[in-house]
């Protein structure tokens, strides 16, 4: 499983008419992040992106969600492309992913439809379908991030809780105290935590430092990829 989805987010502010029903402390945003290995090698970037956009009726009413992560070393490179929608209660509508590793390639989307207690999971370019069984607010991972920066922000740690990423996954975060950590000329005081995340056939564990700003922004990921561990860093 490719855990690069468990990668990071933002500083956002309160404004626009409509959105002061969104339990989030956020905004549109873009973030940049530089990927490297431990020892400081550099392996590419990524970028977060989140953005309102006009729900069915043109309402302003949902949010959209954008990870994507180009990492290479020779011979092999790592694409990611990931976009969730979700409502104001980051409850999730849809999510896409898209990933290219090496000379594998995917793509598929998972639909929401929490009145029926299902979604759907669909394989793109003639694949099958598949439903999994939801709850009435299921999140997919990359909305699941924003949920924690929102607990976070309000002095909460997310509990528990199965998301998609594709197939169900459980996860849980631990507390890991607080950690300096040094961003260029500057060091940034941060809370660790630990996430491990489980599904049928996998079991990873990876780590997010949050800044201790009103936003509660993720600065660093550290997460496995094929090839070993590696760091997002976020570029400011």
């Amino acid at each position: 499983m490719n855990c690069v989805f468990l990668t990071l987010l933002a500083l956002f502010a309160w404004c626009a008419r409509g959105l002061a029903e969104i339990p989030a402390p956020f905004g549109d945003e873009t973030l940049r992040y530089s990927v490297s290995w431990p020892s400081g090698l550099g392996l590419g970037e990524g970028e977060m992106r989140a953005k309102r956009v006009n729900g069915p009726d043109g309402s302003v009413e949902r949010w959209e969600f954008e990870l994507t992560l180009d990492a290479a070393v020779p011979g092999f490179r790592v694409v990611d492309k990931y976009r969730s929608v979700a409502m104001p209660d980051l409850c999730s509508v849809e999510f896409e992913k898209e990933s290219t590793h090496g000379k594998r390639k995917a793509r598929e989307r998972t639909t929401f439809e929490p009145e029926k207690g299902t979604a759907t999971r669909q394989t793109l370019g003639g694949g099958g379908k598949s439903e999994i069984p939801i709850s009435t607010c299921a999140k997919d991972a990359l909305t699941f991030l924003y949920y924690v920066r929102s607990e976070l922000s309000r002095g909460r740690v997310a509990p528990p809780q199965t998301i998609l990423f594709g197939a169900p996954y459980s996860i849980r975060l631990e507390y890991g105290g607080r950690q300096m950590l040094r961003f260029q000329e500057t060091k940034v005081e941060t809370d660790r935590f630990v996430a491990t995340v489980k599904g049928k056939a996998s079991d990873v564990t990876f780590e997010i430092f949050f800044a201790l700003d009103a936003a509660r922004r993720p600065v660093m990921i550290r997460a496995p990829l094929p090839l070993g561990t590696f760091s997002m860093q976020l570029v400011e």
